[in-house]
């Protein structure tokens, strides 16, 4: 007996020896550094598969293949099975459940961050010496950037959302959104005229704050990384036209303003601008044109979109090779319109538009919209080209299958099974070297 029990204690012992040794690991591997964050909004793995086929052919790889790890995201909200995109900007720059009106607070209550304060992590950021920027395709309060500066009682409070960002004193502010900052009626740089009720010129309050402001694509790339502040006005709305494809052609519109910096450009530039502050950074970047051409159903422009996603992953993934000390993150918060491939296997039909409905009732895209030609893939590895249409299940935001992936720094905080709780927590952990329970 006494032998038993003297084993049975050197045993405990020495498991107790192994779980502290473990957890002391897992902790020191918790390095602080820079955090970038990209959302491409309503960009799920079924939208990600298609883009693949038509971008490089399906047994190539994008930017979007090459992160370190993956993690299997569960977008659930607090009120509803699915998302908004204002609740899941909430739930990323907070680290809890939002509800699907929430915009920083959920619905009329504050809220706390679940690091226990009354902002945001980019506040918080902030407030412990960072430099922190947002860019945008979209227009500037568009929630996947905006609620990480900003809050209000529904997004649509947008002269008080647009206020709030450019107070917060953010070093770089890139965006559409022209119309959002100007008075009712006054027209700006973008032939567009502003719709402010408050009356307030939110581009001379910028300026007023030490923003230098640039409204084009040559103007932002003509800046010094010097600047003190920058505040980008791109577009009077968004840098995208995000119609259907047969609204597109009537108007004779492109899906992206020829004279508005890509995503990609935006964030290049960022990224040396915070670099050049000589301290750790907290940038969110976020392609709205993957969500907003989904829900009108546009394949053409949904593709698009996710190029520039990709090509942005490309620039963050050649700066942190540079500069290791840095992480990168990625996940949608839904799948915007249920996108999925409809195969065209016989060849009598290659050259034939498709049917406007497939025989579910769902509605299909070819290249051109409705009653086009089908999409044809880059080859195989055996050299096939194959044909698919494009099917849409709605023009909401859904459920769907999203993924997020990390890139870099601390890549393997995350985990397979990623709750969008989850998402605060890694940022956090890399910018301030805690994991939060």
């Amino acid at each position: 007996m006494r032998l038993n029990s003297l084993l049975k204690i050197c045993f405990g012992f020495l498991l107790f020896l192994t779980v502290s040794s473990c957890t002391k690991n897992e902790t020191s591997e918790i390095k602080t550094g820079s955090v970038i964050f990209i959302h491409p909004d309503g960009a799920g793995a079924a939208k990600w598969g298609a883009f693949r086929m038509i971008e490089k052919g399906p047994d190539s790889l994008l930017n979007w293949d090459k992160f370190d790890n993956i993690g299997l995201y569960r977008g659930h909200i607090l009120d509803a099975a699915s998302t908004s995109s204002n609740a899941g900007a909430t739930i990323h720059a907070f680290g809890i459940k939002a509800d699907y009106g929430a915009f920083g607070i959920n619905t009329k209550n504050p809220i706390k961050s679940l690091s226990g304060k009354d902002y945001g992590i980019m506040v918080e950021a902030q407030k412990a010496g960072m430099a922190v920027g947002v860019i945008n395709s979209g227009h500037i309060c568009e929630p996947g950037s905006a609620v990480f500066l900003a809050n209000a009682a529904n997004r649509n409070m947008t002269d008080t959302i647009s206020e709030q960002i450019i107070k917060s004193g953010a070093e770089v502010i890139l965006s559409g959104g022209e119309t959002l900052l100007l008075p009712e009626g006054e027209i700006g740089k973008h032939g567009k005229p502003g719709v402010r009720k408050d009356g307030k010129n939110i581009i001379k309050l910028a300026e007023e704050l030490g923003y230098t402001v640039v409204y084009t694509r040559d103007e932002l790339l003509k800046l010094s990384v010097k600047t003190e502040k920058v505040l980008g006005v791109f577009a009077a709305v968004h840098t995208f036209n995000d119609l259907t494809e047969e609204e597109l052609a009537e108007k004779e519109l492109p899906l992206y303003n020829d004279n508005a910096p890509s995503l990609a450009e935006m964030t290049d530039f960022a990224l040396k601008f915070l670099k050049n502050k000589g301290k750790r950074f907290f940038l969110v970047v976020e392609e709205e044109g993957s969500d907003n051409f989904s829900n009108h159903m546009n394949a053409s422009g949904a593709f698009e979109s996710l190029r520039r996603a990709d090509e942005s992953f490309g620039t963050v993934m050649n700066f942190i090779d540079e500069n290791p000390n840095t992480m990168l993150i990625t996940c949608s918060d839904s799948e915007a319109g249920g996108l999925q491939i409809a195969s065209v296997r016989n060849s009598e039909d290659f050259n034939k538009p498709l049917p406007d409905r497939s025989s579910s009732g769902a509605e299909l895209d070819g290249i051109n919209g409705t009653n086009s030609l089908p999409f044809i893939a880059k080859p195989d590895k055996n050299g096939r080209e194959f044909r698919f249409g494009v099917s849409w299940a709605t023009s909401s935001d859904v459920f769907g299958a999203v993924l997020a992936k990390t890139y870099g720094l601390n890549s393997n905080l995350l985990k397979n099974n990623t709750d969008n709780t989850d998402i605060y927590r890694i940022m956090y952990a890399t910018l301030f070297g805690k994991m939060l329970p």
